[in-house]
């Protein structure tokens, strides 16, 4: 089993390229710097492959949080989870049902919000869809600093709230605010379910 993220840059054009494009990549060559692992094409489209697919949603949240740091810009992002028959030297190339399901989200399932999960499972598909939609009446809504706020504490998951805010050069007592806006606790709760979930699924296969 393995998990495939599609995605593309919403208002990339009104944004200079150079401002987004080293954060998109330096989110992906957290994962692997190979175009096996992730290729970007048609400028602001991508392909990203978590092999462990409990990690796909922390990372599509992480993606997010780094690109609305920026003024304007959000992001697409539709996870498929499944097998991997064919594996080529890109992943563009590459084939199987994780790759279906993901074309799948990205095609059908983006129509309605930006981010989207598809499965084998129709319990988690059904869970999810309605979970992701809820979650995304916050996160589409983050500003600048709770996009900020969100990115550092995932880079810095065991920093506490007083490092945070000190990294980020505000006090203790907006870096809490901005936590609260951000809807960071009942997000992660979301994530911490979805990994329960897959983790789950994986031992029963």
């Amino acid at each position: 089993m393995t998990s495939v993220i599609t995605g593309d840059i919403i208002n990339s054009r009104d944004v200079l390229a150079e401002t987004w494009l080293p954060i998109l990549k330096q989110s992906f060559n957290k994962i692997g710097k190979t175009s096996k692992t992730w290729e970007i094409f048609r400028g602001d489209s991508f392909q990203i492959e978590i092999e462990h697919i409990a990690n796909a949603l922390l990372f599509a949240i992480e993606l997010k949080a780094a690109i609305k740091k920026i003024k304007d810009l959000d992001i697409r992002l539709a996870i498929g989870i499944g097998s991997k028959n064919f594996e080529a030297s890109k992943i563009t190339e590459a084939n199987g049902e994780a790759f279906v399901n993901s074309g799948y989200a990205f095609d059908h399932l983006l129509k309605k919000q930006n981010l989207a999960l598809k499965t084998p499972w129709k319990d988690i598909n059904e869970e999810f869809e309605v979970s992701l939609g809820l979650s995304l009446l916050i996160m589409d809504n983050w500003t600048v600093n709770s996009a900020e706020f969100v990115n550092m504490y995932l880079e810095n998951p065991n920093s506490t709230q007083k490092v945070i805010a000190k990294k980020l050069a505000i006090s203790e007592s907006s870096a809490s605010e901005r936590r609260k806006r951000a809807g960071f606790d009942e997000i992660m709760k979301l994530e911490k379910r979805y990994r329960t979930l897959m983790n789950k699924k994986l031992t029963n296969l």
